[in-house]
């Protein structure tokens, strides 16, 4: 594990019902750049009497080339850097701490602009790379199994924000060139839904044939199963891959783990996954954590099986990622194997390999840890 000096910072607790508060910086501070979509760019542009292919040029040098600050754009004239430098930053998170597992994976502690700290996690795999990112700072949602629930909801993230983990954690590993290789998990810091409009700027920007020009097949939201979301994601014309952590096959077990399962029931959140407009391409994903003696029962798997059977979806199996405060105990090897035997009858049904837990980066475990 490799680390800076610095120390972390913990959020503070509000309530999911709390609206998000942007990201605030001083008056005295430069504006960002990271965030902000090809026609904000031109219209930056075309007021300091600039013509349009310039805001083309930044657009790329920021979301393609993954430059660190302005003077790195060498496809803008000096005298354009030095200007825009004087009224705007690139407004990227900046690394605080790094924390390397004995699998390669990296947790990163990133500090944004108001001060306060979100956690990012890079998989390096043979093939791709993946990059798993938050969308709030903290989280809301109070899952018993989740070490963010813990933290409670500090505020949500801007798109620059979400955006910036992505091109900060690219730079840092060299990731310019090879980014259509690259998958993105909004499963990090925070419900994704419950901060939608952000969200779906940022897939906006990933997806970009100028920028990243990510494919919305390599780009999954996870959500704990905030219902009218869905829908409302749904209608959205270029959205990421949808995955509903769900973690239980009972309304009863559902809230003991969950909840938010009170507001948004597990029979609603079926009937919203039936009605979600699948393209041609596409599965839902359904995200189930195994806890031992909890809901990784046999008569568990056999209710899981029936409830996925008439959808179009896989499950992923994922054995819980142990670490202080949290009760739960991971479920042995043959049990996983037992139950995933049981759903695969009916439903596809994958076991999901921890990355990173030895440095608390894998699923659930992202707490800004020391």
């Amino acid at each position: 594990m490799r680390e800076s000096p610095h120390g972390s910072q913990a959020g503070d607790d509000e309530r999911f019902s709390r609206p998000g508060v942007p990201a605030q910086y001083n008056d005295s501070m430069r504006q960002p750049l990271v965030g902000l979509e090809r026609d904000a760019l031109v219209q930056i542009l075309t007021r300091r009497g600039e013509p349009a292919y310039r805001a083309r040029q930044l657009f790329s040098g920021i979301y393609s080339g993954l430059a660190g600050e302005l003077e790195q754009i060498s496809e803008l004239p000096g005298r354009l850097r030095q200007g825009l430098g004087e009224e705007f930053t690139l407004g990227l998170p900046s690394i605080e701490r790094e924390y390397r597992s004995a699998d390669g994976t990296v947790r990163y502690l990133l500090r944004l602009a108001d001060g306060q700290t979100i956690e990012t996690v890079w998989m390096p795999e043979s093939g791709r790379d993946t990059i798993c990112i938050s969308t709030q700072v903290g989280c809301p949602v109070e899952c018993r199994f989740c070490f963010t629930g813990l933290l409670g909801l500090s505020r949500n993230l801007s798109a620059g924000e979400i955006v910036g983990q992505a091109l900060e954690v690219g730079r840092a590993n060299k990731l310019c060139g090879g980014l259509r290789r690259l998958n993105i998990v909004m499963m990090g810091m925070g419900e994704p839904l419950l901060n939608l409009p952000a969200v779906m700027q940022a897939t906006r920007l990933l997806t970009d044939s100028e920028g990243m020009g990510l494919s919305p097949r390599r780009i999954t939201i996870s959500t704990s199963g905030i219902t009218p979301k869905i829908a409302e994601l749904g209608g959205e014309p270029h959205r990421p891959r949808l995955a509903v952590s769900l973690n239980a096959t009972t309304q009863e077990a559902r809230e003991r783990l969950m909840p938010i399962t009170k507001k948004y029931t597990l029979a609603g959140l079926l009937a919203a996954c039936r009605a979600y407009p699948l393209r041609s391409w596409e599965r839902l994903s359904f995200e189930y954590v195994l806890l031992s003696g909890v809901n990784d029962l046999d008569e568990d798997a056999r209710r899981l099986a029936r409830m996925l059977a008439t959808l179009k979806g896989m499950v992923n199996l994922i054995a819980f990622n142990p670490g202080p405060g949290i009760d739960f105990q991971t479920p042995a090897e043959d049990r996983v194997l037992a139950f995933q035997k049981i759903v695969k009858r009916s439903v596809p049904c994958f076991i999901r390999k921890p990355r990173g837990r030895d440095i608390y980066a894998a699923c659930g475990q992202l707490k800004r840890f020391a």
